[in-house]
C-alpha cells in the first residue's frame, strides 16, 4: 500500500494579493499576553530587548554582554574568555538578570572564583549601574572545550603570547 502527496501549487489570482494584505494587517494587530507582536516588538515599538524590565534599567542586549565579557580575561593565559570560547551562551531575563553558560579550558581549573568576580565586576558596575542588575554563571562541560573553540582574534592573541595554535 503506497500513498501518493497529491498537494498542488496554488495559482495566484487577483484576489490573492488582497487576501495576504488583510493577513499582513491582521498579523500586526496581533499581540501575545506579553504585549509583544510577532515580529517582536512591543506596543510602545520596541524589541523585548530594549524593553524596561521591573527594576527600571533597560534590559541588557545580548551583543553588549558579550563584548563586556571580553574585559574578563583568563587568568592563566591572559586572553578573554569570549576569544577563548569559554563563553557557551547568555540569557537576559525580565528582572535583567544575566544567566552565563560557560566552560574552562579544564574542569579542574581552581580560578573558577576569579572569572566570576571578573564577569561580576564587567556586567554589573560602571556608568548607571552596568548592563545587568546581577550574574549567574551556569558552569558547563558539554560539549568539552577545545582549541577549536578559539576565536582567530584569540589564536592571534595566543601566537603573540608564543602558543602555537
Amino acid at each position: 500500500m503506497s500513498s501518493e502527496n497529491t498537494a498542488t501549487a496554488a495559482t495566484p489570482e487577483a484576489g490573492d494579493a488582497v487576501v495576504a494584505q488583510a493577513d499582513a494587517a491582521a498579523q500586526t494587530d496581533t499581540v501575545t499576553p506579553d504585549g509583544v507582536t510577532p515580529d517582536g516588538v512591543t506596543p510602545d515599538g520596541v524589541t523585548p530587548e530594549a524593553a524596561t524590565p521591573a527594576g527600571g534599567v533597560s534590559k541588557a542586549m545580548i551583543a553588549d554582554i558579550e563584548e563586556a565579557m571580553k574585559d574578563v580575561v583568563d587568568p592563566e593565559l591572559g586572553i578573554n574568555v569570549v576569544d577563548l570560547g569559554l563563553v557557551y551562551g547568555v540569557h537576559v531575563d525580565d528582572e535583567n538578570v544575566a544567566t552565563l553558560d560557560m566552560t574552562l579550558t579544564s574542569a579542574a581549573c581552581p580560578l573558577t572564583d576569579v572569572i566570576e568576580d571578573q564577569t561580576r565586576q564587567a556586567l554589573t558596575t560602571g556608568p548607571g549601574g552596568g548592563l545587568v542588575n546581577d550574574i549567574r554563571i551556569n558552569w558547563v562541560w558539554l560539549p568539552p572545550w577545545g582549541p577549536d573553540k578559539i576565536t582567530d582574534e584569540g589564536r592571534d592573541q595566543l601566537r603573540s603570547l608564543g602558543f602555537n595554535v
